[in-house]
């Protein structure tokens, strides 16, 4: 029966590894929602009703509640890594993005605009050539 445990472990980090690589958005905040609604669920059970998680960990063919709930901790973990990876790694992006636009409004604005804090002109036009962007 614990083979039964292992092939659903399996299942679990490839779905994470699949969530860690595609794109996001309202969808992946839903499910990480559900995932930590079933979490907070799972950890007041195992505080009130311990015997439920032994006896589920028996009939998956894991020997004790405890290691159950070690397994499941480990693989709620790797969601939680993944999870974060994707939403540290699209802010990054969104600093890149805005670091990249702030320098070409400093490129094109005058220096006396840039210690006024005003509008560039309509009329400005960045320099020629890379020498102005070094």
């Amino acid at each position: 029966m614990m083979i039964v445990f292992q092939i659903l472990a399996a299942i679990a980090i490839v779905i994470a590894a699949f969530f860690m690589l595609r794109g996001g958005g309202a969808r992946h905040q839903a499910i990480r929602r559900i995932l930590m609604l079933f979490f907070i669920v799972a950890a007041a059970s195992s505080v009130f009703f311990p015997q439920i998680w032994t006896t589920l960990a028996n009939l998956l063919g894991i020997g004790r509640g405890a290691d159950l709930l070690l397994y499941l901790t480990v693989l709620f973990f790797l969601g939680f890594v993944a999870s974060t990876y994707r939403r540290f790694r699209h802010l990054e992006n969104d600093v890149t993005e805005l670091a990249r636009q702030l320098a070409l409004v400093h490129v094109i604005t005058k220096p006396s605009e840039r210690a006024t804090g005003a509008a560039p002109d309509s009329s400005t036009k960045p320099a020629e050539g890379p020498s102005r962007l070094e």
